[in-house]
């Protein structure tokens, strides 16, 4: 038997799971958007974690796999971004570290704001064929969100990898949840000012 310090659990706020089983198949990108940028505000008026969200879709039928929500601060966990819970949840339930694995469908990955370079990195190793993002990593470094050393021309290296990228989906309904969160005074950990200055020559 494990001991606590010995492995890593998470959990999702009960009303997640409800929300899921409500969405049937959803075949268009901005509907699949609408869902993901609800969870995302679900989230922050549920006093649940932050202001986002993601879910990995099967592409062609538009099953959704897994729901995830941020959980940073709920869980005390910095990995716990809305991607990084939706990637993971996905391949435990299918028991498949490469969502691109041979035999399964195609997946993608619909999240409220691109990735940060965290989440960027998971991508990439995921195994997902498309990211649809919504609001932008300005708009999230507008709020204070540190978003890290992200490449500038991070679409390109997906799309270099075989991932195609379709941003700012619903960008103005994205914003708003980001704008939301800060009305209500939400917690921005990690903050962009904690970052050191650009060295002087």
């Amino acid at each position: 038997m494990c001991k606590q310090s010995e492995r890593i659990c998470f959990s999702l706020p009960e009303w997640v799971s409800t929300y899921a089983a409500s969405c049937p198949a959803i075949k268009s990108v901005e509907q699949r958007m609408a869902m993901v940028i609800e969870a995302a505000r679900q989230n922050i008026r549920r006093g649940t974690g932050g202001p986002f969200a993601a879910a990995v879709f099967e592409s062609d039928s538009g099953k959704l796999v897994a729901l995830g929500v941020n959980r940073v601060t709920a869980e005390g966990l910095s990995m716990l971004h809305g991607e990084m819970v939706a990637l993971a949840l996905a391949q435990s339930r299918l028991y498949e570290y490469d969502l691109g694995g041979s035999g399964l469908p195609a997946h993608e990955i619909v999240t409220s704001t691109e990735p940060c370079a965290m989440c960027l990195g998971a991508v990439c190793w995921s195994g997902v064929t498309r990211v649809v993002s919504g609001a932008t990593e300005a708009d999230a470094r507008q709020l204070g969100f540190d978003e890290g050393p992200k490449p500038q021309d991070w679409i390109r290296e997906l799309v270099r990898r075989g991932i195609d990228v379709v941003p700012e989906v619903l960008r103005s309904e994205a914003v708003a949840v980001l704008d939301e969160y800060r009305q209500q005074g939400g917690v921005i950990y990690n903050p962009g000012s904690r970052s050191s200055p650009e060295p002087k020559n």
